[in-house]
């Protein structure tokens, strides 16, 4: 499907955010709070207020995938969760019959009647932040779920008819060692599931592990130790029979994430919640962050912090990024169909750079990442930022 389409007909999908969380993990900068004494039940109507708006202002088709993150969802009672699902449904009626929805969840806060709620609202993917199988390493980046929380909360979905499942893990945490790391993927894939994102820990501005960094008392493994793991991960994986359809995401063929892509090709999709991104008719949005702020704003209208077109320039820039972050790589068809272009005559000059440095392949009008390329993704996407908007 090219992109072209999605820009004349409504966003196909659907990112909404649930910013409470039970506390604030180390290594995280997303806009979430914690939820003691949290308003939850104004913000869920200040969601509604906000779907209710934004399908008045660009009404949607067929939503073809639904993505609730956070924060973490899951730490919504029944009642409330009800409440918001329900919400859903009301002002996004049509979904394809075949929908992804998937719930953000934290191994721990998913018992059987909050999950029978979550597939009563039509919740049919649920992606658990395991992180790793050491609890002195959960302990360690500020997670409260132990390893038993992790086959516990599987068990619950699976008893519940929730069999479409994804794990989070993550490697470069600090004290981990490749040995730790293999254990996780061990343990990962005895549990066989249709989906794993893995990734590296980045030190993100305004979390602990920033402030412990900058004191040099952050004993992150060296980089060497730091490539290991990712060839490990990689080369476990693929034995598995996992396809890594991109940089950081491993799935069994037709259980790649629909949400993800959505993304990673450029599409429009709804974004709505406290500090949500949306993305609509070359226009992107970012909400007012704060839980009250957020709220008191929906009373009056769409709570943006900032709306702001995107630039035919810019918008071909963000094509080939995100785009090249997937195995399959970018189509100059599809490149050709939204922008009436050729890749070759805007990027021509980059992509033959990469191409000479081994970094991309390319066969049949498609780029990709060169398995070296993967190694050093951020070089090549690095490559695209502002090549065409830098004065």
């Amino acid at each position: 499907m090219s992109n072209i389409a999605t820009n004349s007909r409504p966003p196909e999908a659907v990112y909404i955010h649930i910013p409470f969380c039970t506390n604030k993990c180390f290594y995280c900068d997303f806009n979430s709070y914690v939820l003691k004494d949290q308003p939850v039940m104004d913000y869920l109507h200040a969601l509604d207020r906000e779907m209710e708006l934004t399908v008045k202002e660009n009404p949607p088709g067929v939503i073809n995938s639904i993505f609730v993150g956070g924060g973490t969802p899951t730490v919504l009672k029944p009642d409330e969760m009800e409440f918001f699902l329900k919400s859903i449904r009301t002002h996004f009626p049509n979904w394809n019959k075949d929908i992804e929805f998937s719930m953000e969840a934290n191994p721990g806060t998913t018992d059987r009647d909050k999950l029978e709620v979550m597939k009563a609202g039509g919740v049919n993917r649920v992606s658990f932040g395991v992180q790793a199988f050491q609890n002195e390493l959960l302990e360690g980046i500020g997670r409260i779920h132990n390893v038993d929380d992790v086959y516990r909360s599987l068990e619950n979905a699976r008893a519940v008819g929730l069999n479409n499942l994804s794990v989070d893990l993550m490697f470069g945490l600090p004290n981990q060692t490749v040995e730790m790391l293999a254990e996780s993927i061990k343990k990962a894939l005895e549990l066989d599931l249709p989906h794993y994102s893995i990734y590296s820990l980045k030190v993100e501005e305004n979390t602990l592990f920033h402030t412990l960094f900058n004191k040099n008392k952050l004993p992150l493994p060296n980089e060497e130790d730091e490539l290991q793991m990712y060839l490990l991960l990689m080369s476990s994986m693929e034995e598995a029979g996992y396809n890594q359809y991109e940089i950081s995401n491993f799935a069994k063929p037709g259980k790649e994430s629909l949400h993800n892509i959505t993304y990673w090709r450029n599409e429009d999709y709804y974004g709505l919640g406290a500090g949500a991104h949306g993305y609509a008719r070359r226009q992107r949005h970012v909400n007012i962050k704060g839980v009250n702020p957020y709220i008191e704003a929906s009373r009056k209208g769409l709570p943006r912090l900032n709306t702001y077109a995107i630039s035919e320039e810019e918008a071909m820039e963000d094509f080939m990024m995100v785009g090249l972050r997937m195995r399959a790589g970018i189509s100059g068809a599809a490149f050709l169909a939204q922008f009436g272009k050729t890749m070759e005559d805007v990027f021509g000059k980059s992509l033959h750079k990469m191409l000479n440095a081994g970094l991309l392949e390319q066969e049949n009008g498609i780029y990709r990442l060169s398995k070296q390329g993967i190694l050093f993704g951020n070089d090549v996407f690095g490559e695209f930022v502002g090549a065409l908007t830098e004065v």
